[in-house]
């Protein structure tokens, strides 16, 4: 599913315009960012907890000339999936 496929079942779901249905998800995925980007996280009971964790720089080879290479540390968004939702998706 796309994000466009995405909006239209938002917004038959929840009876809303498909432009409010964007504007919401466009604001949620701008405040998910916001929150990462400040160092907190966000915990979703039943659905799951967005938060950023930092990655140590680390030691790499570029495979086209085998040269070792720095990658440098760097912050990662991460998702982990509450208890509901996972017991959701394997029944």
């Amino acid at each position: 599913m796309n994000k466009n496929e995405f909006i239209s079942k938002l917004a038959e779901d929840t009876a809303m315009k498909k432009s409010d249905a964007e504007k919401f998800l466009d604001a949620f995925v701008a405040n998910v960012k916001d929150i990462l980007s400040r160092g907190d996280k966000l915990q979703l009971v039943g659905f799951g907890t967005f938060e950023a964790k930092e990655r140590g720089e680390k030691e790499g080879v570029n495979p086209a000339t085998g040269e070792r290479i720095k990658i440098a540390a760097c912050k990662v968004p991460s998702f982990k999936p509450g208890k509901t939702f996972k017991e959701e998706l394997n029944q």
